[in-house]
């Protein structure tokens, strides 16, 4: 889990590979989101493992120390400065999502497999689109309306209450998507702190807080394990970084229907690396919230080229 839409800037020191910066921007910016994607559903990979092994409290803290660590190494000297944020309650509010985010997503693909979570918590742009509607004026049309409750169906078709068949895990995922959601939104109000500040504030919020709990649930680390902990919050940081890079050279709206191929790559590696394919329920609910997903975003585009179109 990460921001894959809104508030993403431009950063310095983040480099394509020579074949992708050959490519003209737009292209680019898709080619690096894609790459992104995959890092983030190979992250929720290591995560599922290590899971199994030891408290997930102590692999989420894993994936904010590494990050923690790795942003510090980028910036050095600059981080005191980067720290001071216009908004420094925002800041922590928006911290608190990511964690929320992070060990409610952990926590359910430890029961659930990774193409399940992913489809629930791809919910989140659907989320995002009637929080603003709700929350920060934003306009919202009977059509769009449509789209988010064709959205929850979609949920609903994956999680079947009452058929017995549903592992309670499967709600955090779908809670997941609603704090996720929920940094988004705080995000998009954030005013006059970089991208690097945002950054930094989540990941040494995230560090400091899981590091509470760390006395209570800390289990020795195999050496085989230790590559699998540090590997994880590499990835993280890695996507992070590409994701941020993406968006800084191409438009938002161009990038946002290739968002849902992480729920492509959550599958594979489900398969991949636990034998672990999508029924038929959970892909026909994954179809329509993609779907539906897809269908606000067009509507949101219709929007913004109406408005910039529209006479002052």
């Amino acid at each position: 889990m990460s921001e894959t839409r809104f508030g993403i800037g431009k950063m310095r020191g983040l480099q394509a590979p020579s074949f992708i910066a050959a490519m003209p921007p737009q292209a680019r910016g898709i080619a690096l989101l894609l790459m992104a994607l995959a890092l983030f559903a190979l992250m929720d990979a290591a995560a599922k493992t290590l899971g199994t092994r030891y408290h997930t409290g102590q692999v989420v803290w894993a994936r904010f120390a590494v990050n923690a660590l790795v942003l510090v190494l980028v910036f050095r000297t600059r981080v005191p400065v980067l720290l001071r944020s216009r908004q420094p309650w925002m800041q922590f509010l928006r911290a608190l999502t990511q964690i929320a985010t992070v060990t409610l997503f952990f926590v359910s693909i430890r029961y659930i497999g990774l193409a399940e979570a992913a489809a629930l918590t791809d919910l989140n742009p659907v989320i995002i689109t009637l929080g603003a509607a709700l929350f920060l004026g934003e306009r919202l049309g009977p059509r769009r309306l449509a789209g988010i409750a064709v959205a929850f169906i979609g949920a609903m078709i994956i999680l079947r209450p009452g058929a017995g068949v549903m592992h309670p895990a499967a709600l955090l995922a779908l809670a997941a998507a609603f704090s996720y959601s929920a940094g988004a939104l705080l995000t998009r109000a954030l005013r006059g702190d970089t991208v690097a500040t945002s950054m930094l504030w989540s990941a040494v919020v995230g560090t400091a807080f899981t590091s509470l709990a760390l006395p209570f649930i800390w289990q020795p680390i195999a050496a085989g394990d230790l590559w699998l902990f540090v590997g994880m919050g590499f990835l993280g940081t890695a996507a992070q970084g590409l994701l941020i890079r993406a968006f800084a050279i191409s438009e938002a709206s161009a990038l946002a229907p290739f968002g849902y191929f992480g729920l492509v790559m959550s599958s594979i590696w489900g398969f991949v690396f636990f034998d672990q394919l999508p029924d038929r329920w959970t892909v026909l609910g994954a179809v329509v919230i993609v779907a539906a997903g897809l269908y606000v975003w067009h509507r949101e585009a219709q929007a913004a080229r109406g408005a910039q179109q529209a006479p002052e």
